[in-house]
This record gives C-alpha cells, structure tokens and sequence, in this order.
C-alpha cells in the first residue's frame, strides 16, 4: 500500500525558514505530479505548490517567490523548502502523489499532515 509521511514542521519566527519532506512508501511502480497544499481550521484546503512528473512546478499566488519544491525521484521524496515565512503561512501541510502502486490502478494519495507555525 503506497503511504505518503510529511515531516519538517514546527514553530518558526516570522521571516524564517522551514523545509518540509514528504516521503513515499510501499511497492510503488509510478509517480505523476505531487503537491503540497495547506489548510487553516474553517477554511478550504489551499494549493501551494505542484511538481509535475517531468518536474514542472507550479505554486499558489501567495507563496510565489518564497517557497520552492523539489523532488528527488530515486528517493521517492518531495520537499517544499519554505522562506521569509509569514504568519499567514500557519497551517497544517499535506502532501499528495498521484502513484500507481503494486496491484492497484493510478490513484492519489495524501500524508497525514504538518503543523507549522509563523509566529509573528
């Protein structure tokens, strides 16, 4: 069973930095796009950034210019590498993968999630 495990988060100083990892595991036979996407109690879960199979990369307007992502293919690791946070970036983080894991059909699969925090 393909399983996604996010790590890195914690409590930073507005203006710091955080770098998130979101790694996958099981008998997984393919990757499409992954992402990261965030979400605040009472509000819908928001986009931040997507890395494409071919490593394209698309993010969320508020967090262009400060957060990057990142894969490593072999490692069957993503990462979101987080700069000049804001308090508005509290949220909790997930990770998705669209996997096709041994003896099941292309599916998306998201972590557990995240908890960072900007204090201000």
């Amino acid at each position: 069973q393909v399983q996604l495990v996010e790590s890195g988060g914690g409590l930073v100083q507005s203006g710091g930095s955080l770098r998130l990892s979101c790694a996958l595991s099981g008998v997984i036979l393919g990757i499409k796009d992954m992402g990261w996407y965030r979400q605040v109690p009472g509000k819908e879960r928001e986009l931040v950034a997507l890395i494409s199979g071919g490593g394209g990369t698309n993010y969320g307007d508020s967090v262009k210019g400060r957060f990057t992502t990142t894969r490593d293919i072999a490692k069957n690791t993503m990462y979101l590498e987080m700069n000049s946070l804001k308090p508005e970036d509290t949220a909790v983080y997930y990770c998705n993968a669209r996997a096709l894991g041994h003896g099941r059909d292309w599916a998306t699969y998201w972590g557990q999630g995240t908890q960072v925090t900007v204090s201000s």
